[in-house]
């Protein structure tokens, strides 16, 4: 499923606000340094139902997957950190896709917020929520990468 080498700067990236029940989904594009959230997927405890996350690559064929890695405040890892890094490695030898991970220290609260703002509550479902949380994860890496 891996692709040609896109040039740095033109690539498509998906990717994913892991958690034990929902993963959140999106898709960038480094040339215009812009995602969209897509939706998300069930997982059992962390184990995504794979077909779906198939769907996705198959639907957009990334370039390069960016995992958010749940940080404590202080920057140390925790439990879900270990596991959303191996959800990581889990994608990159299934689908042989390039897999990168992305600090995403308090993008679920930037998540309910902005989707608030342009929605109010009716807009806070879970599934939004993941969503515009992976799209955060995409775009900061878009900021760290080109600053």
């Amino acid at each position: 499923m891996a692709k040609t080498n896109t040039p740095t700067g033109q690539r498509t990236i998906i990717g994913f606000d892991f958690g034990k029940k929902y993963i959140g989904v999106a898709v960038g594009q480094e040339i215009t340094g812009s995602a969209s959230p897509l939706g998300s997927i069930k997982a059992n405890d962390g184990i995504p139902h794979w077909d779906s996350l198939s769907n996705y690559l198959k639907e957009w064929q990334p370039d390069l997957i960016v995992v958010g890695l749940p940080l404590n405040m202080d920057g140390s890892e925790q439990q879900l950190t270990k596991d959303a890094r191996k959800f990581g490695n889990r994608i990159a030898g299934r689908f042989g896709l390039n897999v990168e991970f992305q600090d995403e220290r308090l993008t679920t609260a930037d998540a309910k917020e902005q989707l608030f703002s342009r929605g109010g509550y009716k807009n806070l479902k879970k599934d939004n929520i993941d969503a515009e949380s992976a799209r955060l994860i995409i775009e900061s890496f878009f900021e760290q990468s080109y600053q």
